[in-house]
């Protein structure tokens, strides 16, 4: 706050006003409003030159619903040197039920929208994996696979059930990481699951049958036989021709 005021509206409600801009940091004005004079009475962190006692332009106050609600934003405003902020404001009503003051808090969204693009850009890849570098590392393999599975079922590691596992297993065998020596005990890791677990759930799969995919459409047309024609002996034709 610039000044000192007695008016006891600002003494009431400055803890909650230094709180907020504590709280926030240098990144949000918190303002504070005479509804009835339309005067600043006291700001903490101020983004513009004014000061308490300019006028506060917040338009007639009186003509509030008494009914409505009395918290208003987020909303957006614009600062002269372009910085876009989001705010929100709270009328502050009196015994009486009147607007007493109006309690605002600007945050300037300007530092929070620079790290999202710095994170955003951190997160997509600029470039394809260079796959020459990688075509012999069978952990990456195996990552992919067991990552693959995760991201496409919407699945934590922790809810998979024996159905899942085998399915990753079977993935796993595809791709070839089971040919490296030693591989069963990082894929348990992995999996989060114990050496004798993997040991046994590779032993069933291996027992088990191949899943078999349903055929294309095409594929059923095939194989499907077209019935035998029906001949009939000419001999019943000719007798049929004598009856008439």
């Amino acid at each position: 706050m610039t000044t000192e005021t007695p008016d006891p509206r600002v003494r009431t409600w400055t803890p909650v006003c230094r709180a907020v801009a504590l709280l926030l940091g240098p990144y949000a004005e918190v303002v504070l409003h005479d509804a009835t004079a339309d005067q600043v009475l006291a700001i903490w962190n101020p983004m513009t030159p004014r000061t308490p006692g300019d006028p506060s332009l917040l338009g007639e106050l009186d003509t509030l619903d008494p009914s409505a609600p009395d918290v208003y934003g987020p909303y957006e405003k614009l600062l002269p040197d372009g910085r876009r902020l989001s705010s929100v404001s709270a009328v502050l009503r009196d015994d009486a039920g009147r607007p007493s003051a109006v309690l605002c808090v600007n945050l300037d969204r300007g530092p929070l929208e620079h790290a999202a693009a710095l994170l955003a850009g951190f997160a997509a890849p600029t470039a394809p994996r260079p796959e020459p570098l990688f075509e012999r590392d069978w952990t990456e393999r195996m990552n992919d696979v067991i990552g693959g599975y995760v991201r496409a079922h919407g699945r934590p590691l922790e809810r998979f059930g024996r159905e899942d596992r085998l399915a990753v297993l079977r993935e796993l065998d595809q791709a070839g990481v089971f040919a490296v020596r030693r591989a069963v005990p990082a894929v348990a890791t992995a999996l989060r699951v114990s050496r004798s677990t993997a040991y046994t759930l590779l032993a069933e799969l291996k027992q088990a049958p191949e899943p078999r995919q349903a055929p294309e459409p095409w594929q059923a047309l095939e194989n499907q036989q077209a019935p035998e024609p029906q001949h009939r002996h000419p001999d019943a034709d000719a007798g049929a021709d004598e009856s008439e």
